[in-house]
């Protein structure tokens, strides 16, 4: 699936190890110039970590690295994924907030642990700390280890039998509110967003994102049919938004490589720069 758009293209929605995609920033890197993309943004999940793994991995080459973030909100009892783009990584507060949330993610992680211990199983709150020191602590991180320690077949099994939805070992994550969330991106500087809107509750609550400052809508995802690009290009345009798009991309499951999969125009990053120029003239409560 592919917008056009002058000067390259760009996949702008890219994961790493750093939240829960299979590959390093490195890796995505070599992997992206092997396709011959312009540019590519990290948005892992709640986590900037990987952003200068891969600007370092990229330097000297013709890549661009869009800084970027995937922040997991809610509105209401809909989950929200919120994207940020161009953001500040470095930003006082931006930071601040991170490690807050990956503080909640630790205590759900422990009393995840908890209750797969009552079932039995020899797993310790240090071993998936451990395996995943910076970035995002979540329940890949958790299955990863049942894995290696033979607890469990494959992650799938992990998920399926213990730590999936509403299995005995689940805890529920507590996620920002889409407010907070919009007003964390755009303080730090950046575009926010609306990741995958297909998949994220209902199109009457576009407008209502909107009114807290939201700025964009990924229109192109692998998850959206064509008609589905076109009902939110059609959006975008009623509501003054920005249109992008990305492959959503989590690194090599079986033999797919998703990234590149779902590409836009290197105009895409330019009409960002330019949103985010503005955004940082505003005055943020």
């Amino acid at each position: 699936m592919k917008m056009n758009g002058n000067s390259g293209e760009v996949d702008l929605h890219v994961h790493t190890y750093f939240s829960d995609g299979l590959l390093s920033p490195k890796e995505i890197v070599e992997k992206a110039l092997e396709m011959g993309l312009r540019a590519i943004s990290i948005t892992d999940h709640d986590s900037v970590d990987g952003v200068f793994p891969a600007i370092q991995a990229a330097e000297g080459t013709e890549l661009e690295i869009v800084p970027g973030i995937e922040i997991s909100a809610s509105m209401g009892e809909n989950e929200a994924h919120i994207l940020g783009y161009l953001i500040d990584w470095k930003e006082g507060d931006l930071t601040k907030a991170l490690n807050a949330m990956r503080e909640k993610r630790i205590e759900r992680m422990h009393k995840m642990v908890r209750l797969l211990q009552e079932k039995g199983m020899d797993i310790s709150d240090e071993e998936v700390i451990e395996s995943s020191p910076l970035g995002t602590i979540g329940r890949l991180q958790l299955a990863r280890v049942m894995v290696h320690k033979n607890l469990v077949k494959n992650l799938r099994t992990a998920f399926d039998g213990y730590i999936g939805n509403g299995k005995p070992c689940h805890v529920g994550h507590e996620y920002l509110d889409y407010v907070k969330a919009i007003n964390m991106i755009r303080k730090a500087g950046g575009v926010p967003v609306l990741a995958h809107p297909g998949t994220m509750g209902s199109d009457k609550d576009i407008p209502i994102y909107v009114e807290a400052g939201l700025r964009g809508l990924e229109a192109y995802h692998t998850k959206h049919w064509p008609a589905t690009s076109d009902r939110y290009t059609e959006m975008a345009s009623k509501y003054g938004l920005l249109i992008t798009g990305g492959s959503d991309c989590h690194g090599i499951l079986g033999k797919d490589m998703r990234m590149g999969k779902v590409r836009v125009g290197y105009d895409t990053v330019e009409k960002l720069r330019e949103e985010a120029r503005i955004i940082r003239d505003e005055k943020i409560s």
